[in-house]
């Protein structure tokens, strides 16, 4: 096992209760942001849940994927389901790193030829 991801759950889960206490009202409203979004409307919770462990592998939070598999299990996915929303994760994270990579070099780039006397 790479990393015990429960634990870092049961860890995380005390940590965001002390980020409560010191923050009540930005994490109110987080709460509720995060209550809204997982409604079931258009989409159905099992598949908003699926969606944010995808995002969550793509922009490489590890406390997200934690929270967000143990979520999708609970909601009812497969594991059939996470390898295909893996998929989408490892293609949408591969593509936005290229384009941001080419982007940083220009930036790169353009800061160099502009320090050039």
């Amino acid at each position: 096992m790479h990393k015990n991801w429960p634990q870092m759950t049961g860890e995380l889960s005390g940590a965001i209760r002390e980020l409560r206490g010191g923050a009540p009202d930005v994490m109110k409203a987080f709460s509720g942001m995060a209550q809204a979004a997982l409604k079931a409307n258009a989409l159905d919770t099992k598949s908003k849940e699926l969606i944010a462990l995808g995002i969550a592998v793509a922009i490489r939070c590890d406390g997200c994927v934690a929270f967000h598999a143990e979520a999708a299990m609970k909601q009812g996915a497969t594991r059939d389901e996470v390898m295909e929303t893996m998929g989408m994760a490892v293609y949408m994270g591969a593509g936005p790193s290229v384009m941001y990579a080419a982007q940083a070099v220009e930036a790169f780039d353009q800061f160099a030829e502009k320090a050039i006397p």
